[in-house]
């Protein structure tokens, strides 16, 4: 199969190389020039709980102008309106967008400049990556990717998908209800990702932290409890023992939104923790933990510019 990944920063270096090793001709498009030669001269180099391998694939800095059958978007929440733009430039009548972001909201900004009946949505449950240098990532975790259909896309055509991933080493699936998908993620990000970026905890530091753990907690049962306010069909029970089996399975992990404010550039606050508290005021409800993590990551950022 030919697969453009739209966005190799640290996730999407991680699915491109497993997608290429498996034989799949893979293009990556990330910005970082750096990163573009490097993969461009040695390959991409792949280490962590896949094993360690070097990649040959083409990368670009910008979307080239080559038809595929799967492109995969993998960018920061913030960098879709950018994407989508230039989205175009990969697609046939055929060609099956994947979107894979944090939180709530990205692919109904790709529904507006792509049809939906193409779009399905993935969730890397569990994942975690950094980028160690130009050509060089590494991940800690390689636990479930879920994809499911965005608009009228045929199961069969995602189960297609799904079974590419698989035979690229993921554990993929795929799932008929991405909305509940979408929240059960959504519950884990939220005790992490704000509370993790604020502190410099890694998720396993945060989870039993005396001040932290509690604020975590707190923040998982809103998100839980606006799930079901609004009738989302998600299966999780309890959320506190949730979003502990999330962190539990990958302690040493770095949440993407710390290693943005580390980095000084703004992250995914809004699609994440944010995402509650204007979800609860649809159903009459406050959220005013994540509201205040929202805010405080906003004022971290007022000084990125």
């Amino acid at each position: 199969m030919k697969i453009a990944v739209i966005g190799c920063g640290a996730m999407g270096s991680i699915y491109a190389a497993l997608l290429a090793d498996a034989g799949n001709d893979v293009l990556a498009v990330t910005p970082q020039q750096a990163h573009v030669d490097a993969i461009n001269g040695t390959g991409l180099r792949v280490e962590g709980a896949s094993g360690d391998r070097t990649v040959a694939l083409r990368a670009f800095t910008q979307t080239p102008n080559e038809p595929v059958d799967l492109a995969i978007v993998a960018t920061k929440a913030a960098q879709i309106p950018e994407v989508a733009e230039t989205l175009p430039r990969v697609l046939n009548d055929r060609t099956i967008i994947l979107a894979i972001q944090n939180g709530v909201g990205s692919a109904d900004i790709l529904a507006k400049v792509v049809s939906p009946e193409r779009l399905c949505v993935g969730i890397a449950a569990a994942f975690g990556a950094i980028v160690r240098g130009p050509g060089h990532v590494f991940h800690n975790a390689m636990n479930l990717m879920r994809m499911g259909p965005y608009g009228d896309l045929s199961f069969e055509e995602v189960e297609a998908i799904a079974a590419i991933w698989r035979g690229a080493g993921f554990k993929a699936e795929a799932v008929r209800d991405v909305v509940a998908m979408q929240w059960e993620k959504l519950i884990c990000n939220v005790a992490y990702s704000a509370p993790c970026a604020l502190t410099g905890l890694t998720v396993g530091q945060l989870l039993d932290d005396r001040d932290m753990a509690p604020i975590s907690r707190a923040a998982a049962i809103e998100a839980w409890t606006v799930a079901r306010a609004l009738g989302i069909g998600i299966k999780v029970t309890d959320p506190v023992a949730h979003a502990r089996d999330f962190a539990a399975s990958m302690p040493g992990a770095r949440p993407s939104m710390l290693q943005d404010l580390e980095r000084g550039r703004r992250g995914e606050i809004d699609v994440i923790n944010g995402a509650v508290p204007k979800a609860a005021s649809r159903v009459g409800l406050e959220a005013p933990v994540n509201a205040t993590l929202t805010a405080l990551v906003r004022q971290r950022e007022q000084s990125f510019g």
